[in-house]
């Protein structure tokens, strides 16, 4: 497991995945494995066969206008107790705990300064 206060996943989320794709295999040399997941493909960046990134299409449900950007999670040991602790400390819960089979539990929340990231126990 990644370390409890890192960095353990990165995804971007595009308005366009299929350039987006493009652009990363022909700047840094991703190449990709798609994962089905129902209403979408989940494109997992791989860099000498190894998981480091994914790509997917934007939500829906992301207000209009919003551009495609990065999304980081940092590991945290317990995300549901570490989630009470960043309301009492101010934060704003976006997503509260999900579970990810084969990946962990995460939210999304909101810092003070309105930066959006995710928080997720990974799973081993």
């Amino acid at each position: 497991m990644t370390g409890h206060g890192t960095f353990h996943w990165n995804e971007f989320l595009s308005t366009d995945v299929e350039a987006a794709k493009t652009f990363f295999a022909e700047t840094i040399g991703w190449t990709y494995n798609g994962m089905d997941m129902g209403s979408m493909t989940y494109w997992v960046a791989m860099q000498d066969d190894k998981p480091v990134a994914g790509v997917m299409q934007m939500p829906k449900n992301m207000p209009e206008g919003t551009p495609s950007h990065w999304m980081s999670y940092l590991a945290v040991d317990d995300v549901d107790a570490r989630l009470t602790e960043a309301k009492a400390a101010g934060a704003t819960v976006l997503s509260e705990p999900f579970d990810v089979p084969d990946t962990g539990r995460i939210a999304i929340l909101k810092d003070v300064t309105g930066g959006v990231m995710g928080w997720m126990t990974p799973t081993s």
